[in-house]
C-alpha cells in the first residue's frame, strides 16, 4: 500500500506543502499539501515532475570521469583526490585566483548548499567568485546594502492586504512570485480584486499577470527608472509626498524630492515609452490609494538601469508612506534568521572592495558579476581563471553570450562539477560529483521565509533513500573542502573553535537547529517536526527602524553611488528619441526581451517529458505589424541576429508584444554536442543567452543587461542563410 510525507516542493520560491505518495521506497505522486497553513494545497505542474527528476535514465547517480570523448565511473574517494590535486596544483603554480567558483540558482532552494558553499569557498580562496545573482537580484541587493544596511534585507509585497498592487518587470503567474514567498498568487490577486483593490502591471510584453490586471501598461524595454522618476517628480511637485512615521528616521527626502524635480513627465516620457499623462495619472493613483506597494523584479534588475531602478522602487514606496505598513512593502520576522545572525557576525554585505582582473567591474557580496567570467579565462596574465568549480549552475544557457564562455570553458586546464545532468556546461568538466535531489533530502527554506508575504515555518524530512550512489550538497561541499585542506599546510581553521571536521561532523541539521533557536520565534527542529504540515508565524508586522542594519540605524533614501549614476541616466535620456513609442534602439533593430513559462524552470526542467509536452514553448513572439513588414507568418521561422550571435526560431505572431520589441524565453538551447538529456535535446529551442551581450551590463554594479538587447530579425528563406547552430 503507498504511504503518504509530507515534504516541500524546493522548484521554485513559493515553498508550496505537498504530499507525496510513496510505494516501494519510489515516489508514485505528489500533490498538493490542502493543510500547509500558507500554501493551502496549491502546486504548480512542476511540482509532478519532482518525480520525474529523480528517476531520469540520463540523471548522473555515481561520480564521473571524463577520458577524451567518453565518461567512466570512479569512486567517491579517488574523485575528490583528483578534483583536490588538480585545483591545487593549478593554484600552486599561478595563485589562489586561478580557480574560480560559480553556484547556480539552485543553491538557495537547499539550506545544505546554503550552508556549505562558504565553506568550500573559503578552502578554494582567492576572489574569483561568480553566481547567478548577477544575472537576476543583484541591483536588488545592492539597494538593500546602500538604502538599509544589509544586502538581504527585501522588502516584501504585503499583497493579501494591500488596495493596490503596482507590478514592474515581475510576472508572479509564471514565476510563482520572486523575492516574494507567494504560493498561490492567482488566488491572493483574486482576493485583491474581490476586496475592491487593483493591479496595475508595467512591461513591455501583456504577460499573463498583465493580462488579468485592471491596467496594463506597455512600457518600453529598459524605461523603468525613467518612468519611476518621473511618478516621483509628480508626487513632490503635487505635495503628494506623505512619508509619515517614517519620516522620523529616513534620511533624504528633501534631498529625493530635488533630484525628481528634474524629470518632468514630459522629459523622461520617451525613454519610459509611456505619455507624461499615464505618468502622472499613475503617480496620482498610488499616492492617493489607501495602501499601495511597488513591487519590481527581474525585469527592473536586469537592465541597464537596474540599479538606479530598483533603489526608486523602494523610494516610492517610502515617500508614499508605503514602507514598513500593512498593505505596503514589509519586512518579515523569520523563524531562522539569517539576516540577523549575519549582521551580528558583521556580515553585513559588501560592495566595490575588489574589481575584475579584465573590464574592472566592482565586485558584491565577495563575487564578481558572471558576464566577466569568459573574459577572465581567456584573457592571458596574472589572476588568469584556468580551473573553475561548478555548483548547481549552467552558466552556458544562464549567463550572457553563452556561446563565447562555452568555448572558453573548452580551454580550461581543469573543471568540476558538482550536478545532476551532463549539461551545455558540465560535458566541459573533468569530473561530475552527483547529489542528491528533490525528496531524497530534508528541506528547509533558509532564504526564501526571509522573503515571505507571511511569516511561516516547515521543515521536511526526507520522503525516500537516495540512490547509493549520490551524496548530499553538505557533504559534497564539505568533503572537497577537507580534500583541499589536507593538500595545504597553511590553511586557516573556518571558524573560532572548531576545525573543518568538526564543522562536517556537526552537520547541516544542527547548524539549522541552532540559527532556528536562535531566532526570534524560538523554535527547533524538533518543534517543527511536530507540526509537519508547518506553522503559521503571523502576517507581516511593522519592524523599522529596528529592523535596520545601517551605522545609524536610518533609511539611507538617497545612497552616493546610486544618485552619482543619475549621470549616466541623463546622458540617456537625452539621447533618446522624441517619439515616446519607438523602442527601436538603432536604425533597423528591434529590442529583446526575456520570459518564461510555468512549467519551465531556468535550465534544468526540460528533460521531464510531461513538463515539455504539447507546442513549442520556446517562440519568439513578434507584433503582427513588425511581421508583415518582414515577410514572416504564424509559425514561420525568423532569423535573430545580435551583436554576438544569431539563432534561427519559430514565430508566434501575436499583439501581446508592442511593436518594436520582440521576446524569447530563457533557459532553452539544449542541441550542443555532448549533453545527455535526451527529452530535452528533442525539445531543444535556442538559447536566450547566445543573443544575449556579455558587454552589456548595469555599470554601476556589473549585473547582465538582458531587457532590451538590440536585434534585427528577418525572415528566413527556404535554401537561403545556413543554420547558426550547426
Amino acid at each position: 500500500m503507498p504511504e503518504t510525507r509530507l515534504h516541500t516542493c524546493m522548484l521554485c520560491e513559493a515553498t508550496c506543502g505537498i504530499t507525496v505518495q510513496v510505494e516501494g521506497g519510489r515516489v508514485i505522486g505528489v500533490r498538493g499539501d490542502r493543510d500547509d497553513p500558507f500554501s493551502r494545497g496549491h502546486v504548480c505542474p512542476k511540482a509532478a515532475a519532482i518525480p520525474d527528476v529523480m528517476a531520469d535514465p540520463d540523471r548522473i547517480r555515481e561520480p564521473m570521469r571524463r577520458v577524451g570523448d567518453r565518461w567512466e565511473p570512479v569512486s567517491w574517494d579517488d574523485a575528490l583526490a583528483e578534483a583536490a590535486e588538480r585545483i591545487t596544483a593549478i593554484q600552486e603554480q599561478h595563485g589562489r585566483n586561478a580557480v574560480g567558483l560559480y553556484a547556480g540558482n539552485p543553491t538557495v532552494h537547499g539550506y545544505g548548499a546554503m550552508l556549505g558553499i562558504p565553506f568550500l569557498s573559503r578552502a578554494l580562496g582567492g576572489r574569483s567568485r561568480f553566481s547567478a545573482t548577477s544575472v537576476d537580484q543583484l541591483p536588488q541587493m545592492l539597494a538593500a546594502l546602500e538604502m538599509f544596511g544589509h544586502q538581504s534585507l527585501f522588502p516584501v509585497p504585503d499583497v493579501d492586504r494591500t488596495d493596490l498592487f503596482l507590478v514592474l518587470g515581475a510576472n508572479p503567474l509564471a514565476s510563482n512570485g520572486s523575492l516574494m514567498t507567494a504560493p498561490g498568487i492567482a488566488d491572493r490577486l483574486a482576493a485583491l480584486r474581490k476586496r475592491g483593490g487593483r493591479l496595475i502591471v508595467v512591461d513591455p510584453r501583456r504577460t499573463e499577470t498583465a493580462a488579468i490586471a485592471d491596467r496594463h501598461v506597455a512600457i518600453r524595454p529598459g524605461g523603468d527608472a525613467a518612468l519611476l522618476l518621473g511618478m516621483l517628480n509628480v508626487i513632490f511637485a503635487e505635495g503628494l509626498e506623505r512619508p509619515g512615521r517614517l519620516a522620523g528616521f529616513t534620511d533624504g527626502i528633501e534631498r529625493l524630492g530635488a533630484i525628481a524635480a528634474r524629470y518632468s513627465p514630459e522629459r523622461v516620457a520617451a525613454r519610459a515609452g509611456v505619455a507624461p499623462d499615464a505618468i502622472r495619472a499613475l503617480a496620482r493613483e498610488f499616492a492617493g490609494a489607501p495602501s499601495a506597494v511597488c513591487y519590481g523584479r527581474v525585469g527592473i534588475s536586469t537592465q541597464e538601469f537596474g540599479a538606479i531602478a530598483s533603489w526608486l522602487v523602494v523610494a516610492l514606496n517610502v515617500v508614499t508612506g508605503n514602507l514598513d505598513r500593512p498593505g505596503g512593502a514589509m519586512f518579515t520576522t523569520p523563524a531562522a534568521d539569517v539576516v540577523a545572525q549575519t549582521a551580528r557576525r558583521g556580515s553585513l554585505g559588501s560592495f566595490g572592495r575588489f574589481r575584475s582582473r579584465v573590464r574592472g567591474l566592482p565586485e558584491f557580496g565577495g563575487e564578481l558579476p558572471v558576464a566577466t567570467l569568459a573574459e577572465e579565462i581567456e584573457t592571458p596574465g596574472e589572476g588568469q581563471i584556468r580551473g573553475l568549480v561548478t555548483f548547481a549552475g549552467n552558466p552556458v544557457l544562464s549567463t550572457p553570450n553563452g556561446g563565447r564562455l562555452d568555448r572558453a570553458l573548452a580551454g580550461l586546464e581543469f573543471q568540476l562539477a558538482i550536478d545532476l545532468y551532463r549539461n551545455e556546461t558540465t560535458r566541459h568538466a573533468n569530473l561530475i560529483l552527483p547529489p542528491t535531489f528533490g525528496l531524497e533530502r530534508d528541506h528547509y527554506d533558509l532564504i526564501f521565509y526571509t522573503v515571505s508575504v507571511r511569516n511561516v515555518a516547515r521543515y521536511a524530512r526526507s520522503a525516500v533513500a537516495p540512490p547509493p550512489g549520490v551524496r548530499d550538497d553538505w557533504d559534497i561541499l564539505l568533503d572537497l573542502a577537507l580534500a583541499l585542506q589536507a593538500r595545504r599546510v597553511d590553511e586557516r581553521p573556518p571558524g573560532p573553535g572548531m576545525t573543518l571536521s568538526e564543522v562536517r561532523a556537526l552537520g547541516p541539521q544542527r547548524m539549522l537547529d541552532g540559527i532556528l533557536r536562535a531566532g526570534p520565534h524560538g523554535l527547533s527542529l524538533e518543534k517543527l517536526e511536530s507540526s509537519p504540515h508547518g506553522i503559521d508565524l503571523g502576517a507581516l508586522e511593522p519592524r523599522l527602524p529596528g529592523r535596520l542594519f545601517t551605522p545609524e540605524r536610518r533609511i539611507r533614501l538617497v545612497p552616493p553611488a546610486l544618485e552619482a549614476d543619475l549621470v549616466r541616466l541623463d546622458a540617456a535620456l537625452e539621447a533618446t528619441p522624441a517619439t515616446a513609442g519607438s523602442a527601436k534602439a538603432v536604425e533597423g533593430a528591434m529590442l529583446l526581451v526575456g520570459r518564461r513559462h510555468l512549467r519551465s524552470n531556468n535550465s534544468w526542467m526540460h528533460n521531464s517529458a510531461r513538463l515539455v509536452k504539447g507546442p513549442p514553448a520556446c517562440t519568439l513572439l513578434l507584433h503582427p505589424e513588425d511581421a508583415a513588414a518582414r515577410g514572416i507568418t504564424d509559425g514561420a521561422e525568423a532569423l535573430v541576429r545580435s551583436r554576438v550571435g544569431s539563432i534561427r526560431v519559430p514565430v508566434s505572431v501575436t499583439d501581446e508584444i508592442g511593436r518594436g520589441v520582440v521576446c524569447l524565453p530563457h533557459g532553452w538551447g539544449h542541441g550542443r554536442d555532448g549533453v545527455s538529456l535526451r527529452v530535452a535535446a528533442a525539445h531543444a529551442g535556442v538559447s536566450f543567452n547566445d543573443l544575449a551581450d556579455e558587454q552589456r551590463v548595469d555599470p554601476s554594479c556589473g549585473n547582465a543587461d538582458f531587457n532590451g538587447v538590440p536585434v534585427t530579425v528577418d525572415a528566413v528563406v527556404t535554401g537561403g542563410a545556413p543554420d547558426p547552430r550547426s
